[in-house]
């Protein structure tokens, strides 16, 4: 992503217009309305390929990713979610404490995420009323004189929960490893100075990895998102641990000249990213994005600013930054959606570090377990 216009614009260091053309991808988007826009962020394209076709079964890449808000799951409440080529159940227990499973009833198979309820801290599923805990003991069934032992027991997969930054967090892992390390808490994300999140949503019918790539590609932001030039990057690789971060410099041009930008953001692990702008509006990008299926991820940005900026003078540009980022995720997604993944991708100078940052994100993936990407 590019630093956006409306910052950009507090920096100016020329009086002529810099504008490069507009990019390609923009063709197919610059003709939709404001609704017809909306639909297709969320829509599945025709005519792409198939997931063997396109090189995406390599498995899902191991971490912490998001689930939902904490705010749209209230005490009592249950709720199916798909993740991972997995159906599950979550719920708010009596305790206020979040709990998902699998979603099919051990008993029947019934799908305990429509017509399940919460009883104490337990899910009772809606078929025969059997009632499970948090690590899927089953503990009461209402009509028997007996539980069966094989129930008695915990499943074997065991999906860790908690909850950070206005969002309910789960740990995925192909081979029900523990989790490795803990959600960073980012302090703007609850901080009451700061506004409420503005969230956009997108699905993206492609892979994780095409996905996270595109942050070390350095090219891409003249061809999709119209910068002026290459970029420069800061690059923070972690010390061989699951966190990595970059500073990105850049120039944009703009009807008033060239403009210098800058952009912060950081990864831990696969599935938590976070992005802080900063210049006329100070913002920050909480990226909620997680595998539904191996070709097919959704998508959500959750902005905050302070709110004595974006409810003061710069509200308008504040807006702006916004709708700007926005755009660049409509820019990317036109690929992503059909985009194959190539193991030994042909890289040129002047990509960006796509290699090392391949070998970094390498580490998630088992080795074992449905493939890995190398």
């Amino acid at each position: 992503m590019t630093v956006p216009a409306a910052e950009m614009d507090a920096k100016m260091d020329s009086a002529t217009d810099a504008r490069t053309a507009p990019v390609l991808v923009w063709q197919m988007l610059e003709n939709m309305s404001k609704e017809e826009l909306l639909e297709w962020r969320r829509s599945e394209p025709k005519n792409r390929a198939s997931i063997k076709e396109r090189n995406l079964d390599i498995g899902f890449p191991y971490g912490w990713y998001p689930a939902m808000l904490s705010s749209d799951l209230k005490i009592g409440e249950v709720k199916p979610l798909r993740y991972f080529s997995t159906d599950l159940v979550i719920w708010r227990g009596e305790d206020g404490g979040v709990r998902m499973l699998d979603a099919y009833c051990r008993h029947l198979g019934a799908h305990m995420g429509y017509g399940g309820k919460v009883t104490g801290n337990n899910i009772e599923c809606p078929f025969h009323s059997w009632q499970y805990n948090g690590e899927g003991v089953v503990e009461t069934i209402p009509y028997a004189t007996r539980i069966p032992p094989q129930v008695k027991r915990p499943c074997e997969k065991q999906w860790h929960v908690t909850e950070a930054n206005r969002w309910i967090w789960f740990w995925y892992h192909p081979a029900g490893a523990e989790p490795m390390w803990e959600v960073e808490h980012v302090k703007e994300a609850t901080d009451p100075e700061w506004t409420d999140y503005d969230i956009f949503e997108w699905d993206v019918w492609g892979s994780l990895q095409n996905m996270a790539e595109n942050g070390v590609d350095a090219a891409h932001f003249k061809y999709i998102h119209g910068a002026a030039d290459m970029p420069d990057y800061d690059f923070d690789w972690g010390t061989g641990d699951h966190r990595r971060g970059a500073r990105l410099f850049l120039n944009l041009g703009t009807p008033k000249g060239m403009v210098k930008g800058e952009i912060a953001y950081r990864n831990i692990g696969p599935g938590q990213s976070y992005t802080r702008f900063t210049g006329i509006c100070e913002t920050l990008l909480v990226a909620c994005i997680t595998p539904i299926d191996e070709d097919h991820a959704v998508s959500r940005f959750c902005f905050t600013q302070p709110k004595a900026q974006k409810e003061g003078p710069a509200g308008g540009a504040a807006r702006a930054i916004i709708k700007d980022i926005c755009k660049q995720f409509d820019q990317d997604k036109v690929v992503w959606d059909r985009q194959k993944y190539l193991p030994n991708a042909l890289v040129c100078d002047g990509d960006g570090p796509i290699g090392k940052f391949r070998s970094w994100y390498k580490q998630f993936y088992v080795e074992d377990g449905a493939g890995s990407a190398e």
